[in-house]
């Protein structure tokens, strides 16, 4: 590929990239005047993109806010702590590294060869809410992506028995917070893209990076095979979890099928199951379209993605 034909690619993967968080943004009210976004940083690329594409979209935002980035030093051996504080000082954002040695106590508990990352995940989740509270953050901004959504569907489905995934947006579990995923609608491929162009210093997690029979792993490859098989598969499937249709479901709690009646007149939507539709494709599968017009809302962040 010549420089110039590199060059072109790389910028409309950064105006896809600021398209897509800009749209989340809106979508979900995810920030708004006045914010104080607390972006968690691990040193992957998906936290990386994440701050970076942020930063770009703060610039030409109409409504104020500000960017704190937090990391989380959890003592593992041969982690580099040099790294994410030399980087952000270059990038002029204010940051916080919080030193914790929750690596020895995942070590201590979990027997050889167990999977780490849940006992991991909440040591690390309440330690960030302390910090969130003593640094006056009011949302929590996470990096995970499309992808990370589709696999937590998926395990809850396989492993978990549930029909559950991860929301764009949630109140932590404290209450607390208001925690949110701007990359919720990018595909992975496209951070990993973003990741090599920007040269980001990435920081392998030696704690659970050496799993390889994690059942995230194992799923995560089953949807990196239908995307390449399969082209737009991911993106309906995104597109689905926006448009549950309770009626067609089994969860009694949501849809009264126990007290349900016959009315004697035509049901729009009624016993259609294995009736052929016609599969729209979601706004986002076509990924070097024209921008999508979005109507901002009063508060929330009308991004426009222009380079």
């Amino acid at each position: 590929m010549t420089p110039e034909k590199l060059a072109f690619e790389n910028q409309k993967l950064e105006k896809r990239l600021c398209r897509e968080v800009g749209r989340a943004i809106v979508d979900y009210n995810m920030i708004g005047e006045g914010d104080r976004v607390m972006v968690c940083l691990s040193g992957g690329k998906d936290s990386y993109g994440l701050l970076d594409i942020l930063m770009k979209l703060q610039k030409r935002a109409p409504v104020n806010f500000e960017l704190i980035a937090v990391n989380l030093d959890q003592k593992q051996p041969g982690f580099p702590a040099h790294i994410l504080p030399e980087y952000l000082s270059k990038l002029g954002i204010k940051f916080h590294i919080e030193t914790q040695d929750t690596y020895s106590i995942v070590k201590e508990k979990i027997e050889p060869g167990k999977t780490m990352c849940s006992l991991c995940s909440r040591l690390r989740r309440g330690i960030l809410y302390r910090v969130a509270k003593e640094l006056g953050a009011t949302k929590i901004a996470l990096g995970h992506h499309r992808d990370d959504m589709l696999q937590t569907l998926f395990l809850n489905m396989f492993f978990g028995g549930k029909l559950k995934g991860m929301p764009a947006k949630l109140v932590s579990d404290n209450g607390e917070f208001m925690v949110i995923r701007p990359l919720a609608y990018v595909p992975e491929k496209d951070l990993i893209r973003w990741a090599e162009h920007r040269q980001f210093p990435i920081i392998p997690c030696t704690l659970c990076g050496s799993q390889e029979n994690l059942q995230r792993k194992q799923v995560g490859n089953l949807l990196r095979d239908w995307d390449k098989q399969f082209p737009g598969r991911l993106e309906n499937m995104l597109h689905a979890l926006q448009n549950v249709v309770p009626s067609h479901l089994m969860d009694r709690s949501l849809y009264p099928f126990q007290t349900l009646q016959t009315t004697g007149a035509p049901v729009a939507d009624g016993d259609l199951a294995f009736d052929e539709e016609p599969l729209v494709a979601p706004p986002a599968a076509n990924a070097d379209a024209e921008e999508v017009n979005v109507r901002p809302r009063a508060t929330v962040i009308p991004i426009a993605a222009t380079t």
